[in-house]
């Protein structure tokens, strides 16, 4: 098992992650091509079916009760112009959640996955709401074109909680777990990660975000690459990087997939901002790459390049953007019909098929 340790004064966070054991890869292979199917005729199925296979390390995989974590936070960068919402829509959507009327809450229930919303960091006192988890780091960050958006010990805190409550998941059943994120501003934060640890020019990060103009994408254009100059971290110094341009609801969801990944649980994956956490949990554990589907390639400029950079191959390409975890509760079908093929659909062995080539 391979360790990954965050050093911060006294403090120390450590994930580990363990590698895949691919020993049943020649197995569950053959179990796949064995069924009553000409060879690789269900596509990315297979692919799935053999990730998951791996994960759980059995030729029966079981999904078991999955749910997605909607992270939510505000960000102080959205003083400096670069989102056409009022940062109140935040915690406006979190009110939505609650009462079951977004994007998130209708798939979801479509498609029989659990939903648990999250205040990361809201600049909003809810008070005591039964289906809120109040896990609130501070009342948004700070804007990085000023300063660091948190102090390191911030963000250790906000790794911290998510792990915990990923891993609170999975003590009670779940073995899959989505995630998804709310907070005006963190596509801004997500292309500056992007752009920090990818080395990339922020013109390849930056998109329209919630619905920017022509003008409004320069804005957001010149205020990250002006953030960038200002502090100019090292790609290798992964929590430095979080704590100066991330939000809190990306480093919660960045912990909460270190945490899934710890206990083997299988994570979907979602669009820009959620792909942006994990880029930062691979940083910190590379291997949890070997527990992730991802579910969506965003209309979100930046995403597509940033699933290249992670190697990664989403499930659906439907142009979407709006987070949430949205691409993630649609994806979720395609993963169960994978696991399901798998154990249910007949050998040629078992249902008397000829093979190709047989007599």
């Amino acid at each position: 098992m391979l360790t990954h340790e965050i050093f911060h004064k006294k403090n120390m966070l450590t994930f580990d992650i363990p590698p895949l054991d691919c020993a049943l890869k020649p197995e569950l292979e053959a179990c796949i091509d064995n069924k009553t199917k000409p060879l690789r005729s269900l596509g990315r199925l297979e692919d799935i079916a053999l990730k998951v296979g791996l994960i759980q390390n059995t030729l029966t995989p079981k999904l078991a009760r999955p749910v997605i974590l909607v992270f939510a936070g505000d960000h102080g960068i959205v003083e400096e112009g670069v989102s056409p919402f009022p940062q109140a829509v935040t915690q406006q959507m979190v009110h939505n959640f609650l009462a079951g009327g977004a994007g998130i809450n209708v798939f979801a229930r479509q498609n029989g996955v659990a939903l648990r919303i999250v205040d990361a960091g809201v600049n909003h006192i809810f008070g005591l709401l039964p289906d809120l988890i109040d896990a609130k780091i501070g009342m948004g960050t700070a804007s990085f074109k000023q300063a660091r958006a948190m102090d390191e010990a911030q963000c250790e805190q906000a790794l911290e909680h998510g792990a915990e409550l990923a891993r609170a998941e999975i003590q009670a059943g779940s073995n899959v777990l989505g995630f998804g994120e709310m907070g005006i501003g963190n596509t801004s934060a997500a292309a500056a990660l992007m752009s920090v640890f990818c080395d990339l020019p922020p013109e390849q990060c930056v998109g329209r975000g919630a619905g920017h103009d022509d003008d409004g994408v320069r804005r957001k254009l010149a205020t990250i690459h002006a953030a960038i100059k200002l502090h100019q971290c090292s790609a290798y110094d992964p929590l430095q990087v979080l704590a100066t341009f991330g939000g809190f609801e990306i480093a919660m969801m960045a912990g909460a997939m270190l945490g899934a990944a710890e206990k083997k649980a299988v994570l979907l994956i979602d669009g820009f901002i959620a792909t942006s956490a994990l880029l930062v949990a691979s940083r910190l554990a590379p291997e949890i790459l070997d527990y992730c589907i991802f579910s969506h390639c965003s209309d979100e400029s930046g995403h597509a390049l940033l699933l290249r950079h992670l190697q990664a191959e989403p499930l659906l390409n439907l142009g979407l953007r709006l987070g949430e975890g949205t691409g993630a509760a649609l994806a979720y079908p395609l993963v169960q019909a994978s696991v399901n093929f798998l154990n249910e659909m007949a050998s040629f062995q078992s249902a008397k098929v000829s093979t190709k080539g047989s007599a």
